[in-house]
């Protein structure tokens, strides 16, 4: 039995994979034949940063269990932490790779730390109460970032808070101005880097997943009480998942800063949280593949319905059901099934003692 069930993961990731792979070869190909328009293009690299914000946060709603909507504050923790060393390296360091590298590496990690302080007091909660807390640190970041300064000049980076109090020297610039956000980005994100993500992001929760720990945090999601009782450490499990899908949102948001002009703390809110959470019910709790499938296509459907103005919400509303209901069957028909089963055992069973 453990044995198909190793089988059909094993499956289920290659051809998670396959799809990853075959959508970069054809949209490159796609590309390089002239086909795609410039607004398609524009959104490659927004479909890969919401592609990783889907996974990250299936990981903590579909794996672990909890329901988050406050995923956007660390996708704004990742996006305004890489923006600003994306900045601060763009006159010292030329190659646009190793700017964006280091802006991921360093918005995923900053991403990181804050899931640990975040979630070391709030994962002590549940259900609603969880989904509350989360709600409002995803406020409390956009509103820190709203009220931070950081310039740089020849002595470094300066910062300021509430007000901008910054006496930059000559030649200095600001970085960060408040409810302005991070203004003239050069662009360094590419559709190959957005790829490369996905394909490390994947690898990280398969890996997690198939692993005792990963084990030890679905039985936390099935059942929490069962879990303890057999020595498994709650916080430390929980703790994982969390900071694991903070990093990989912070790595998204780093990835999408730099792929834009200029980037805003408003735009990482409550609408945000709400839309990635979408990307994960619809795709399918627990189902990365389907994640992946549902983030590329309602990422990239506005903008193909953008000439239907008059339309285009209702349209996308309908397309939205309909992924709901056709989601939705496979699952109808599991449970029918299973139920099927428990009563002819259950029928089977009295029969025999009669």
């Amino acid at each position: 039995m453990r044995s198909l069930r190793t089988n059909k993961t094993l499956r289920t990731n290659v051809i998670t994979y396959a799809v990853v792979v075959a959508a970069f070869v054809l949209f490159q190909c796609l590309g390089s034949a002239g086909v795609l328009s410039s607004t398609m293009k524009g959104q490659l690299v927004p479909i890969c940063a919401y592609v990783l914000m889907a996974l990250s946060l299936n990981l903590t709603v579909g794996i672990l269990g909890e329901l988050s909507l406050g995923h956007a504050g660390f996708m704004s923790v990742g996006a305004f932490a890489g923006a600003v060393t994306a900045s601060a390296m763009q006159d010292s360091v030329p190659s646009s790779a190793l700017r964006l590298t280091v802006a991921v590496l360093v918005g995923a990690v900053l991403a990181a730390i804050v899931g640990v302080l975040i979630g070391i007091p709030v994962l002590r909660l549940n259900g609603d109460y969880l989904a509350i807390v989360t709600l409002a640190f995803g406020e409390i970041i956009k509103s820190i970032v709203n009220n931070l300064y950081i310039g740089m000049d020849a002595n470094g980076l300066h910062a300021s808070f509430l007000n901008n109090t910054i006496v930059l020297g000559e030649g200095g610039r600001m970085i960060l101005s408040g409810p302005m956000g991070v203004p003239g980005i050069k662009k360094t994100a590419t559709f190959a880097a957005g790829f490369i993500l996905i394909l490390i992001a994947l690898f990280v929760i398969f890996n997690l997943v198939n692993s005792r720990a990963g084990r030890a945090i679905m039985a936390l999601r099935d059942n929490r009480i069962a879990a303890e009782s057999v020595g498994i450490n709650v916080t430390k499990y929980k703790l994982m998942a969390f900071v694991i899908s903070a990093a990989i949102a912070g790595a998204g948001g780093a990835l999408y800063g730099q792929a834009q002009n200029a980037i805003i703390a408003t735009k990482f809110d409550f609408n945000t949280s709400i839309l990635i959470l979408v990307f994960v019910v619809l795709g399918g709790m627990g189902n990365m593949l389907g994640s992946i499938l549902a983030a590329a296509l309602l990422t990239v459907l506005p903008e193909l319905l953008r000439s239907l103005n008059d339309y285009r919400m209702l349209i996308y509303a309908i397309v939205l059901i309909l992924m709901m209901l056709f989601n939705s069957a496979p699952a109808m028909i599991q449970w029918r099934e299973q139920m099927t089963e428990k009563l002819r055992k259950t029928f089977g069973e009295e029969r025999k003692e009669g």
